[in-house]
């Protein structure tokens, strides 16, 4: 159904109305064809907050945009041609803008879609009520399945039939529960015929991509109601179909106090992620299964393999010297942002920020100070460098050069 004019005089919607937007939906109105914002805009904009982005969709064909732009001097990009995408250019602004669509043919996975010019017809290809509204750039919201009464009050339903919008797309499972954890505003607040039916097809799952199942598990992790979530996913099945670890009731447990650390500091999704293993090669392992970045796959061998807090009088002592050894100023950056993330994971948050800002100290004697006080290249100069190295250390880093020197002079003496 259509909606009233509720945007028009919202903050979101005033700064996402800019010049150029403004004259690209000219551009269509003159040429009689309707452009509206949809997706997450939408939801952002009926929740008071600033749209990231904004995609946008129209009832002309891609033919009918190319013609149009080209008339209007307007530069074009042919993004996604095949699925009805091409980007305008306007005043070093890019929008995306797609023909209105339906499925034709699904298989779990991808759809082959046809051209529409239904709004409606459109909205129902979408997985759920709230992300099958759209807007006009007047500020009319149309919303044909009730989407904002959803989103006001927490509730996430699919559009029309759950069976039919899963088996459509399989990683729809996924979506319901990341988008549960944006919206709802109670911990387990589902529809028990949605979680049967969620249940009955967890293992299509097994064909939806690890890159597109980490996409969505990554956002479900740092959520909100997170713990309830991922014990969700292993009750319905969908945690053995996706690649989660075994079930283990004290990596919940680390799981659920690490993510109430995560309030207070933001961290990684890998680093909640590893919660669920107990060793650096279980956490390689997932990281491998799951085709991780690098940096990734890095930073939770890191979380996993120094989890327990390292004993010292001097708490933030053993990790300052971590960055000390460290080969390169490269590698040193690199670590601190991996100690850094360790110890607000460990909840030890004002040391979390003294790392993050701590001057790393330089070793201050160099080679040719030691030949300078006469000692010769050969395994006890590097074995006096070392043992320098160490003093140096367990100065906290305070002994200078002199004083180094001295000591050196002092052993090559004995």
């Amino acid at each position: 159904m259509e909606g009233k004019t509720i945007l028009a005089d919202t903050e979101g919607f005033k700064a996402i109305h800019t010049p150029e937007l403004l004259r690209l939906s000219s551009v269509f109105t003159k040429h009689g064809y309707e452009l509206r914002i949809v997706g997450g805009a939408v939801r952002d904009l009926l929740m008071g907050k600033l749209p990231k982005d904004i995609d946008l969709c129209t009832n002309a064909t891609p033919e009918q945009m190319i013609k149009m732009f080209k008339d209007e001097e307007i530069r074009c990009i042919e993004t996604g041609l095949q699925h009805g995408t091409l980007t305008a250019h306007i005043n070093k602004t890019d929008f995306e803008v797609t023909t209105l669509r339906i499925d034709v043919e699904t298989d779990g996975r991808h759809a082959k879609v046809k051209f529409t010019n239904d709004w409606q017809l459109d909205a129902e290809r979408r997985d759920l009520t709230f992300n099958a509204m759209s807007v006009d750039l007047t500020g009319n919201l149309y919303d044909y399945f009730n989407g904002e009464i959803d989103l006001r009050k927490g509730h996430v339903r699919f559009v029309g039939d759950a069976r039919l919008r899963i088996k459509e797309d399989y990683l729809r499972i996924l979506r319901y529960f990341r988008f549960y954890g944006k919206i709802a505003t109670e911990p387990d607040n589902h529809d028990p015929d949605t979680l049967a039916v969620i249940k009955e097809l967890a293992e299509g799952l097994r064909i939806i991509s690890v890159e597109r199942i980490w996409l969505e598990v990554s956002k479900i992790l740092i959520g909100n109601h997170a713990q309830h979530l991922l014990q969700m996913l292993y009750d319905l099945g969908i945690a053995s179909n996706i690649g989660l670890p075994t079930y283990d009731a004290s990596c919940m447990t680390e799981f659920h106090r690490a993510w109430k650390e995560s309030q207070i500091f933001s961290l990684q999704p890998v680093t909640l992620l590893c919660c669920l293993v107990n060793t650096a090669c279980e956490a390689e392992i997932l990281a491998r299964h799951w085709k991780l970045s690098n940096a990734e796959r890095n930073l939770g061998k890191f979380i996993t393999e120094h989890r327990l807090p390292k004993e010292h009088e001097t708490p933030l002592k053993p990790y300052q010297d971590m960055l000390v050894v460290s080969p390169s100023a490269q590698s040193k950056e690199t670590l601190r942002g991996h100690i850094t993330e360790l110890l607000h994971y460990q909840g030890r948050h004002e040391l979390g920020e003294a790392i993050a800002c701590w001057i790393i100290p330089s070793f201050p004697v160099t080679g040719d100070h030691l030949k300078s006080i006469g000692l010769k290249p050969g395994p006890e100069f590097g074995r006096t460098l070392s043992q320098l190295k160490q003093m140096w250390r367990e100065s906290y880093y305070v002994a200078t050069k002199e004083d180094l020197l001295e000591k050196a002079h002092h052993m090559i003496k004995r």
